[in-house]
Formats: C-alpha cells, sequence, structure tokens
C-alpha cells in the first residue's frame, strides 16, 4: 500500500490536477492510488516530486513508506 490519494487529498491536489502535473492519464494515478497496481522507483519518485510541486510537503517515504513502518503516520 501508498499513502498517495491520502497525501493527496490532505493537500487538497485533486486527481486531475496531479495528472496534469505529471503527463499521466487519470486511470494510471487511480491504480496506483488503489493499490491494483504498483509504481516502480521511478514512478514513484515522479509522483513525490509532483505532489511537491502541487504544495503537499512530503518525502518518497512518507508517500510509500518501507516495509515495516507504521503507514498511519504519514
Amino acid at each position: 500500500m501508498n499513502n498517495v490519494r491520502k497525501i493527496r487529498a490532505g493537500a487538497g491536489i485533486s486527481q486531475a490536477s496531479l495528472c496534469r502535473k505529471l503527463d499521466w492519464n487519470q486511470s494510471r494515478l487511480a491504480n496506483y492510488e488503489a493499490g491494483r497496481r504498483s509504481p516502480g522507483l521511478e514512478e514513484a519518485r515522479l509522483i513525490v516530486g509532483a505532489l511537491n510541486l502541487c504544495g503537499a510537503k512530503c518525502s518518497l517515504d512518507e508517500v510509500f513508506p518501507p516495509p515495516g513502518k507504521d503507514r498511519s503516520a504519514a
């Protein structure tokens, strides 16, 4: 699991807005947010960078917690 949706929504960023920043279609991001697909490291870094450009203040570990980390802390 990841915290993309939680961080995006908490920062008031729409899914459409984040997709425009990433130049992705909305279904791609929706699949990552829902956990139907897992982004690779490059995609994860792009998502975190776009979230920060849109006003969220987050790190890679907050958005994509390493195994064993408390996911609710982000």
